[in-house]
Protein backbone atom coordinates (compact mmCIF):
# COMPACT_ATOMS: atom_id res chain seq x y z
CA UNK A 1 0.00 0.00 0.00
CA UNK A 2 1.42 3.40 -0.93
CA UNK A 3 0.13 6.15 1.46
CA UNK A 4 -0.09 9.80 0.60
CA UNK A 5 -1.35 12.93 2.36
CA UNK A 6 -2.78 14.94 -0.18
CA UNK A 7 -4.50 18.35 -0.65
CA UNK A 8 -7.06 18.69 -3.52
CA UNK A 9 -10.46 21.76 -3.68
CA UNK A 10 -9.51 23.22 -0.84
CA UNK A 11 -8.95 20.49 1.60
CA UNK A 12 -5.90 17.91 2.90
CA UNK A 13 -6.64 14.93 3.93
CA UNK A 14 -4.49 11.15 3.54
CA UNK A 15 -5.01 8.20 1.26
CA UNK A 16 -3.52 5.29 -0.79
CA UNK A 17 -2.66 5.40 -4.45
CA UNK A 18 -4.46 3.15 -6.60
CA UNK A 19 -2.98 3.22 -10.46
CA UNK A 20 -3.54 6.42 -11.17
CA UNK A 21 -5.99 7.14 -8.74
CA UNK A 22 -5.95 8.94 -4.66
CA UNK A 23 -8.41 6.77 -2.84
CA UNK A 24 -9.66 9.41 -0.32
CA UNK A 25 -9.41 7.05 2.87
CA UNK A 26 -11.62 8.61 5.86
CA UNK A 27 -14.13 10.04 2.61
CA UNK A 28 -14.56 6.25 2.18
CA UNK A 29 -14.52 5.34 5.71
CA UNK A 30 -15.75 7.47 8.29
CA UNK A 31 -14.11 5.91 11.15
CA UNK A 32 -10.76 6.47 9.68
CA UNK A 33 -8.68 9.77 10.23
CA UNK A 34 -7.75 12.62 8.21
CA UNK A 35 -4.04 12.75 9.19
CA UNK A 36 -0.67 10.62 8.53
CA UNK A 37 -0.20 10.85 12.34
CA UNK A 38 -3.22 9.32 13.07
CA UNK A 39 -3.57 6.54 11.07
CA UNK A 40 0.50 4.98 12.18
CA UNK A 41 -0.93 5.62 15.70
CA UNK A 42 -3.78 3.31 15.15
CA UNK A 43 -1.32 0.23 14.62
CA UNK A 44 -2.17 -2.57 12.35
CA UNK A 45 -6.42 -2.21 12.63
CA UNK A 46 -6.55 0.96 10.99
CA UNK A 47 -4.03 -0.05 8.85
CA UNK A 48 -5.99 -3.10 7.13
CA UNK A 49 -9.19 -0.89 7.40
CA UNK A 50 -7.17 0.93 4.92
CA UNK A 51 -6.03 -1.79 2.68
CA UNK A 52 -9.54 -2.67 3.20
CA UNK A 53 -10.90 0.05 1.46
CA UNK A 54 -12.61 -0.87 -1.95
CA UNK A 55 -10.49 1.20 -4.89
CA UNK A 56 -13.36 0.88 -7.10
CA UNK A 57 -16.47 2.31 -5.12
CA UNK A 58 -14.55 4.83 -2.85
CA UNK A 59 -13.71 8.65 -3.32
CA UNK A 60 -10.88 9.64 -5.71
CA UNK A 61 -9.19 11.94 -7.29
CA UNK A 62 -6.60 11.21 -10.27
CA UNK A 63 -3.13 11.65 -8.88
CA UNK A 64 -2.08 14.25 -11.78
CA UNK A 65 -4.71 17.07 -10.00
CA UNK A 66 -3.68 16.20 -6.46
CA UNK A 67 -1.11 18.13 -4.51
CA UNK A 68 1.24 15.40 -3.10
CA UNK A 69 1.75 17.06 0.59
CA UNK A 70 5.17 15.61 3.04
CA UNK A 71 3.68 12.44 3.85
CA UNK A 72 3.63 12.82 7.63
CA UNK A 73 4.14 16.53 7.59
CA UNK A 74 4.61 16.48 11.46
CA UNK A 75 6.93 14.43 12.95
CA UNK A 76 7.79 14.03 16.19
CA UNK A 77 11.64 13.26 15.48
CA UNK A 78 13.36 13.24 12.01
CA UNK A 79 16.58 11.48 13.14
CA UNK A 80 19.56 10.75 10.36
CA UNK A 81 22.64 9.09 10.39
CA UNK A 82 25.71 10.04 8.87
CA UNK A 83 28.65 8.20 7.03
CA UNK A 84 26.83 5.42 6.74
CA UNK A 85 28.43 4.33 3.00
CA UNK A 86 32.14 3.14 3.25
CA UNK A 87 32.70 5.37 0.30
CA UNK A 88 31.20 8.32 1.72
CA UNK A 89 33.11 7.70 4.74
CA UNK A 90 36.28 7.71 2.59
CA UNK A 91 35.53 11.21 0.99
CA UNK A 92 34.61 12.51 4.19
CA UNK A 93 38.19 11.59 5.66
CA UNK A 94 39.70 13.32 2.70
CA UNK A 95 38.05 16.73 3.54
CA UNK A 96 39.72 16.06 6.91
CA UNK A 97 36.17 15.55 8.88
CA UNK A 98 36.92 12.97 11.61
CA UNK A 99 34.77 9.63 11.22
CA UNK A 100 34.32 7.89 14.73
CA UNK A 101 33.70 3.94 15.27
CA UNK A 102 30.04 3.87 16.15
CA UNK A 103 26.55 5.00 14.55
CA UNK A 104 27.37 9.11 14.12
CA UNK A 105 23.11 10.58 14.69
CA UNK A 106 22.11 13.92 14.57
CA UNK A 107 18.80 15.86 14.29
CA UNK A 108 16.97 17.36 11.62
CA UNK A 109 14.26 19.69 13.09
CA UNK A 110 11.02 19.07 11.68
CA UNK A 111 10.32 22.83 10.82
CA UNK A 112 12.42 21.16 7.94
CA UNK A 113 9.82 18.89 6.17
CA UNK A 114 9.08 19.90 3.10
CA UNK A 115 6.74 18.32 -0.10
CA UNK A 116 8.36 15.78 -2.82
CA UNK A 117 7.94 18.15 -5.14
CA UNK A 118 7.76 21.84 -3.18
CA UNK A 119 10.88 24.02 -3.55
CA UNK A 120 13.73 24.22 -1.49
CA UNK A 121 14.94 27.19 -0.34
CA UNK A 122 18.70 28.63 -1.34
CA UNK A 123 19.04 30.01 2.42
CA UNK A 124 19.66 34.10 2.47
CA UNK A 125 22.81 33.60 4.78
CA UNK A 126 24.90 30.58 2.61
CA UNK A 127 25.76 29.78 -0.78
CA UNK A 128 26.71 25.95 0.31
CA UNK A 129 23.69 24.23 -0.12
CA UNK A 130 24.21 20.53 -0.75
CA UNK A 131 22.12 17.61 -1.59
CA UNK A 132 21.66 13.77 -0.15
CA UNK A 133 19.80 11.09 -1.32
CA UNK A 134 18.61 8.35 1.44
CA UNK A 135 16.40 6.30 1.74
CA UNK A 136 13.68 6.90 4.59
CA UNK A 137 12.22 5.00 7.25
CA UNK A 138 8.84 5.83 8.71
CA UNK A 139 8.32 4.22 12.15
CA UNK A 140 5.11 2.25 13.04
CA UNK A 141 4.37 1.91 16.43
CA UNK A 142 5.96 3.53 19.78
CA UNK A 143 8.94 1.25 21.19
CA UNK A 144 11.75 1.58 23.41
CA UNK A 145 14.65 -0.89 23.60
CA UNK A 146 14.23 -3.00 20.16
CA UNK A 147 16.73 -5.65 19.61
CA UNK A 148 18.08 -5.96 15.49
CA UNK A 149 16.21 -9.00 15.40
CA UNK A 150 12.55 -7.47 16.26
CA UNK A 151 13.58 -4.12 15.07
CA UNK A 152 11.09 -4.93 11.19
CA UNK A 153 8.37 -4.83 13.28
CA UNK A 154 7.94 -1.64 14.19
CA UNK A 155 8.80 -0.16 10.87
CA UNK A 156 5.05 1.33 9.13
CA UNK A 157 7.28 1.66 5.70
CA UNK A 158 9.99 3.64 3.42
CA UNK A 159 9.86 7.06 1.68
CA UNK A 160 12.24 8.77 -0.10
CA UNK A 161 14.44 11.78 1.44
CA UNK A 162 16.89 14.06 -0.10
CA UNK A 163 18.80 15.36 3.61
CA UNK A 164 19.73 18.93 1.94
CA UNK A 165 22.48 20.38 4.24
CA UNK A 166 23.97 23.78 4.68
CA UNK A 167 27.63 23.12 4.80
CA UNK A 168 29.14 25.89 6.12
CA UNK A 169 26.45 25.88 9.21
CA UNK A 170 26.71 22.43 9.29
CA UNK A 171 30.44 22.87 10.31
CA UNK A 172 29.99 25.36 12.73
CA UNK A 173 28.36 23.18 15.13
CA UNK A 174 29.88 19.36 16.40
CA UNK A 175 25.93 18.44 16.44
CA UNK A 176 25.78 19.02 12.60
CA UNK A 177 22.08 20.26 13.39
CA UNK A 178 22.01 23.77 12.32
CA UNK A 179 23.35 23.04 9.02
CA UNK A 180 20.64 19.91 8.50
CA UNK A 181 17.68 22.08 9.72
CA UNK A 182 17.17 25.66 7.55
CA UNK A 183 13.40 25.62 6.23
CA UNK A 184 12.71 23.87 3.49
CA UNK A 185 15.36 21.28 3.55
CA UNK A 186 13.86 18.19 4.56
CA UNK A 187 11.76 17.16 1.26
CA UNK A 188 10.89 13.77 2.12
CA UNK A 189 7.95 11.45 -0.05
CA UNK A 190 6.11 10.83 -2.43
CA UNK A 191 4.51 8.17 -0.58
CA UNK A 192 4.92 5.69 2.35
CA UNK A 193 5.40 2.36 0.59
CA UNK A 194 3.81 -0.07 3.73
CA UNK A 195 7.13 -2.75 5.32
CA UNK A 196 4.69 -5.19 3.68
CA UNK A 197 5.29 -4.67 -0.32
CA UNK A 198 9.30 -3.82 0.04
CA UNK A 199 10.97 -7.67 0.10
CA UNK A 200 14.16 -6.38 1.45
CA UNK A 201 15.05 -2.50 1.80
CA UNK A 202 18.53 -3.47 2.07
CA UNK A 203 18.36 -4.18 -1.90
CA UNK A 204 17.19 -1.05 -3.65
CA UNK A 205 19.10 1.25 -5.98
CA UNK A 206 19.21 4.78 -5.15
CA UNK A 207 20.42 7.95 -7.76
CA UNK A 208 20.86 11.41 -6.71
CA UNK A 209 20.40 13.82 -9.89
CA UNK A 210 21.02 16.96 -9.90
CA UNK A 211 20.02 18.83 -13.62
CA UNK A 212 19.33 15.31 -14.74
CA UNK A 213 22.66 14.58 -13.73
CA UNK A 214 23.87 11.39 -11.93
CA UNK A 215 25.87 12.37 -8.85
CA UNK A 216 24.87 10.24 -6.33
CA UNK A 217 24.16 5.53 -7.18
CA UNK A 218 24.68 3.10 -4.65
CA UNK A 219 22.45 -0.03 -3.63
CA UNK A 220 21.31 0.60 0.19
CA UNK A 221 22.66 -3.22 0.63
CA UNK A 222 26.25 -1.04 1.31
CA UNK A 223 25.27 0.68 4.52
CA UNK A 224 27.89 -0.20 7.22
CA UNK A 225 24.60 -0.18 10.06
CA UNK A 226 21.60 -2.21 8.76
CA UNK A 227 18.14 -0.59 9.43
CA UNK A 228 18.23 -2.57 12.32
CA UNK A 229 20.81 -1.97 14.05
CA UNK A 230 20.05 1.82 13.52
CA UNK A 231 16.64 1.42 15.11
CA UNK A 232 18.24 -1.09 18.00
CA UNK A 233 20.59 1.45 19.05
CA UNK A 234 18.28 4.83 18.35
CA UNK A 235 15.98 2.99 20.60
CA UNK A 236 18.27 2.18 23.69
CA UNK A 237 18.38 6.17 24.33
CA UNK A 238 14.90 6.91 23.79
CA UNK A 239 11.41 6.07 22.48
CA UNK A 240 10.61 5.80 19.33
CA UNK A 241 6.76 7.41 18.13
CA UNK A 242 4.46 6.44 15.32
CA UNK A 243 5.09 8.35 12.29
CA UNK A 244 8.96 9.44 13.40
CA UNK A 245 11.40 9.64 10.65
CA UNK A 246 14.89 7.89 10.06
CA UNK A 247 16.84 8.87 7.19
CA UNK A 248 19.54 6.26 6.90
CA UNK A 249 22.64 7.42 5.43
CA UNK A 250 23.96 9.36 2.22
CA UNK A 251 26.68 7.59 -0.11
CA UNK A 252 29.45 9.06 -1.87
CA UNK A 253 29.12 12.00 -4.52
CA UNK A 254 28.02 14.51 -2.58
CA UNK A 255 28.87 18.30 -3.81
CA UNK A 256 31.11 19.41 -0.80
CA UNK A 257 33.56 16.47 -1.78
CA UNK A 258 33.75 17.09 -5.38
CA UNK A 259 37.38 18.85 -6.63
CA UNK A 260 36.47 21.35 -6.64
CA UNK A 261 33.60 21.73 -4.16
CA UNK A 262 29.91 21.41 -6.91
CA UNK A 263 27.39 23.41 -4.41
CA UNK A 264 23.52 24.11 -6.26
CA UNK A 265 22.96 26.82 -7.21
CA UNK A 266 19.02 29.07 -7.37
CA UNK A 267 17.14 26.78 -10.52
CA UNK A 268 18.73 23.98 -9.88
CA UNK A 269 16.71 20.63 -9.55
CA UNK A 270 17.49 17.65 -7.34
CA UNK A 271 15.90 14.31 -8.21
CA UNK A 272 16.00 11.38 -5.77
CA UNK A 273 15.08 7.71 -7.13
CA UNK A 274 14.62 5.04 -5.11
CA UNK A 275 13.27 2.18 -6.94
CA UNK A 276 10.34 0.61 -5.88
CA UNK A 277 9.68 3.50 -3.54
CA UNK A 278 9.21 6.05 -5.77
CA UNK A 279 10.96 9.50 -6.34
CA UNK A 280 10.64 13.29 -5.22
CA UNK A 281 12.03 16.30 -6.92
CA UNK A 282 12.80 19.84 -5.25
CA UNK A 283 13.97 23.28 -7.06
CA UNK A 284 16.67 25.50 -5.77
CA UNK A 285 15.22 28.90 -5.03
CA UNK A 286 16.30 32.17 -3.03
CA UNK A 287 14.60 31.93 0.18
CA UNK A 288 11.30 34.45 0.52
CA UNK A 289 12.17 37.89 1.66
Amino acid sequence: MKLVTFSCRGRTSIGKIHGDQVIDLPAADASLPSTMLELLAGGPPLMDRARQVDAERSPSYPLADVRLEAPVPNPSKFLAIGMNYRKHVEEAKRAGIEVPDSQVWFNKQVSCVNGPFDPVHMPKVSDKLDYEAELGVVIGRRCRHVSASEARSVIAGYLVVNDVSVRDWQRRSPTMTLGKSFNTTGPIGPWIVTDDEVADPHALTMRMLVNGEVRQQVTTGEMIFNIYDQIAYLSTVMTLEPGDLIATGTPSGVGAAMTPPSFLKVGDVMRVEIDGIGHIENIVIPEPV
